[in-house]
């Protein structure tokens, strides 16, 4: 075990990490603060449109139906809800401080453009599968640009960081949460954890949708009311801790591991980590579900940004600020989320947490699996390729299980930034397609009716293969 750390470990030195740093924070930044302005705020005017979106029912195009914008929504909310919102947001304040709190939010505001544009262009370059449909960066890559070699190297790059690198780090919290809650030795929960996402992955989509859309919200809801529970009791120092996080943000106060720029970079990296805002990986779960409108899927997935970051990760931020001696532990990720929730509510948080992160981090393997095999399947359709590929990464997740936590995050965040930085140029190159989409939905909700796309109302589009006039949209099962 230690010659695998040690070998990844010079992977990871060899990957430059303090280049594709600032080079994915320079982009998500422009990227997130161009697309603000190129859609004119949509992240704000169209906030409750996204709630209205995400309640409809999966529509029928030409005899396919896909997932519904719930499902859809929760296979993302899968992958985003996790490690990072628990785990990532301890690390970020460890680290950074309380400034790199105010770094998530602001890259989580923009980034809800940003998300808007990949989910949108991810709908419409959609292909048809067995389950209804698929689609994601690769497929607007090569569709749209006409360059497969960069679709084929962005294949790659999510499938080695969600389906292999991104699970190691899922089963690491998992396993360590286990470890302090119940004293379980890492390699038992590492093998419960391989057999139940087995049992999962190799079901397909249809299972992936239900696990996730069963899971998911439960867990998010109880999390939120246990974290607001902790807020109302310490509502007298909350304007204490907003203070103090605005303050280390713009290096008012000293911040620990460097100042502004370790605050900025900790939030930046750790937000992008639990939102995925920009990453490409969202716009596989956006291309599956069956909505009558590309930019349907758009809102929505920005409106999981929202959900993910300001508000589940802002309450695990106040929860471990409230708690009085969080920057002189020496406890890692999930485990100073753990000490600090029993500081607020008693021993038994760190059993509830462990449950939870859990049941948030299995959500997210099987979630970052599907990333993986939409990938494959676009780079080779193989059902042998798949089922290799679901072993490897059943071995990834019991590596994660028993690795240090060092490795794991050091790792994800190089793939992550690779990933991020191939799928942001290329959603650059294509801004101008979603901006017509959104166009074109805005004119006909100002028209009072509700948005359906046709690609003949955009004659200048190409490689479209399912919005097509011929291919008639049924809203509903009574209209068959």
């Amino acid at each position: 075990m230690g010659a695998v750390e040690s070998f990844l470990s010079e992977i990871v030195g060899l990957g430059n990490t303090i280049f594709w740093d600032y080079l994915l924070v320079y982009l998500l930044i422009f990227t997130g603060i161009y697309f603000t302005f190129r859609t004119k705020f949509i992240q704000f005017k169209l906030f409750p449109e996204m709630f209205k979106v995400i309640g409809e029912e999966a529509v029928e195009q030409s005899g396919r139906r896909g997932t519904n914008a719930f499902q859809a929504f929760s296979i993302s909310i899968a992958s985003r809800v996790g490690t990072g919102n628990l785990a990532g947001v301890a690390l970020a304040v460890a680290i950074g401080g309380p400034g790199a709190v105010f770094w998530m939010w602001v890259i989580a505001l923009i980034g809800m453009a940003t998300a808007f544009i990949e989910s949108t262009l991810a709908q419409l370059y959609k292909v048809p599968d067995k389950d209804g449909f698929r689609g994601g960066p690769a497929y607007y890559i090569e569709r749209a640009l006409g360059q497969r070699w960069m679709a084929i190297l962005f294949s790659i790059l999510i499938t080695i960081t969600f389906g292999l690198i991104f699970n190691a780090v899922q089963a690491n919290t998992i396993t360590m949460a286990v470890e302090e809650a119940f004293a379980i030795d890492r390699v038992w929960s590492g093998l419960a954890l391989v057999v139940l996402a087995g049992i999962v992955i190799f079901g397909g989509i249809k299972r992936i949708a239900v696990v996730s859309g069963t899971i998911v919200p439960i867990m998010a809801a109880i999390y939120i009311l246990i974290s607001l529970y902790v807020v109302v009791t310490n509502i007298g120092e909350v304007p204490g801790i907003f203070m103090l996080i605005i303050q280390h943000a713009f290096g008012l106060e000293q911040v620990v591991g460097g100042g502004i720029g370790a605050a900025l970079m900790q939030g930046i990296k750790r937000g992008l980590f639990s939102n995925e805002a920009g990453m490409g990986s969202a716009p596989n779960a956006a291309a599956t579900a069956g909505v009558s409108h590309p930019a349907k899927q758009g809102l929505v997935q920005s409106l999981a940004v929202f959900v993910d970051t300001i508000i589940i990760c802002s309450f695990t931020a106040f929860t471990i600020m409230l708690f009085d001696n969080y920057m002189d532990m020496t406890e890692d990720g999930i485990q100073l989320t753990q000490v600090a929730l029993s500081s607020h509510i008693g021993e038994w948080a760190s059993i509830f947490l462990a449950i939870t992160i859990f049941l948030f981090a299995f959500s997210s393997i099987i979630g970052n699996y599907y990333y993986g095999e939409s990938n494959i399947a676009f780079m080779n359709n193989s059902v042998v390729l798949k089922n290799i590929f679901r072993f490897v990464v059943l071995g990834m997740v019991m590596f994660g299980s028993i690795a240090s936590i060092d490795i794991v995050w050091n790792m994800a965040d190089l793939f992550m930034a690779m990933m991020a930085t191939v799928n942001l140029i290329a959603i650059l190159l294509l801004g101008n397609i979603a901006f017509a989409l959104l166009k074109d939905y805005v004119k006909q909700k100002k028209q009072g009716v509700d948005p359906t796309f046709k690609a003949s109302s955009l004659p200048w589009l190409k490689n479209v293969e399912w919005w097509q006039d011929d291919q008639v949209i049924r809203k509903d099962k009574k209209d068959k």
